[in-house]
């Protein structure tokens, strides 16, 4: 193997992981169908833990937040 060719075959392995890594390029936008989000759907809070009840998730984040509050603390 004469020089000129190793020196191709070296250029030609450098420049491959080059063009590999365009090629491994990931969409990361969801699809649109008919003008619509067509990705997957997020679940509410209140869906997964309290059995789609938006009133007992209320009252939970209400509760939390009240005892958090440190005017209620400070003087019980």
């Amino acid at each position: 193997m004469n020089k000129l060719h190793a020196n191709k075959l070296r250029v030609c392995l450098l420049a491959l992981p080059l063009l590999l890594s365009g090629c491994l390029e990931v969409d990361q936008h969801p699809e649109w169908l008919h003008g619509q989000y067509a990705g997957k759907q997020d679940n509410r809070p209140f869906d997964v833990r309290f059995h789609n009840d938006r009133l007992a998730w209320s009252a939970a984040i209400n509760n939390r937040t009240q005892k958090q509050n440190e005017y209620n603390r400070a003087n019980p």
